[in-house]
């Protein structure tokens, strides 16, 4: 069973992105203040549960939770500041959505970039420990999983609705044939012969 706090006199709330790697899409971020007594047995780590269970885990979370947001990074954005960077703008911009202000930010991962008057804890493989971080992990995943679907719909020549941007070998084999998009990072110096798309 997942905790929901890392302490118990202060209102904390998860934090976890989704995206970092990909070769294309955005990167997102969600920020998650659930309550105290908060439990779903399916509640886990996004990537260790099923697709279905995580829309399903969706649902319960936007209406239980105390709080919630949602960050957005695209490509062209991280390609001018960087991957690292672009993931903690991600994040601030999910927690700056919360409605109610958290007192303690736990941050899945070991390396955060500190948001102004809230103090944080990094906490490793959080969204296998922690409820908030978990449900931050849920919300970071559905979400950009959707805008990659969407994404899927303007270039169905790359697969997104499957690979969601990441660099599976079928998306390699569709760049070398394609070329780059506009939804492609271009900064990760993605190898292909073709003239990209986006010139």
């Amino acid at each position: 069973m997942l905790s929901v706090q890392h302490q118990t006199t202060l209102l904390e709330a998860g934090v976890d992105e989704a995206g970092r790697g990909c070769f294309a899409g955005p990167v997102m971020a969600a920020a998650v203040i659930l309550p105290a007594d908060f439990f779903h047995p399916l509640l886990n780590d996004s990537k260790q549960v099923k697709e279905a269970d995580r829309y399903l885990l969706r649902e319960i979370i936007c209406k239980d939770a105390i709080a919630w947001g949602i960050g957005r990074v695209d490509a062209a954005e991280i390609d001018r500041m960087n991957i690292l960077q672009a993931t903690y703008r991600a994040m601030h911009s999910a927690i700056q959505q919360l409605t109610i202000r958290p007192e303690l930010l736990l941050i899945d991962g070991n390396r955060f970039s500190p948001y102004p008057s809230i103090p944080h804890i990094c906490v490793v493989k959080g969204d296998s420990k922690l409820a908030n971080i978990a449900a931050a992990s849920i919300l970071a995943k559905t979400f950009r999983d959707d805008t990659m679907k969407q994404m899927a719909l303007m270039h169905p020549q790359y697969g997104f609705e499957q690979n969601k941007g990441y660099g599976t070998a079928a998306h390699r084999q569709a760049i070398e044939t394609h070329g780059l998009c506009d939804v492609h990072r271009k900064s990760f110096n993605i190898q292909s012969q073709q003239m990209p798309l986006w010139d």
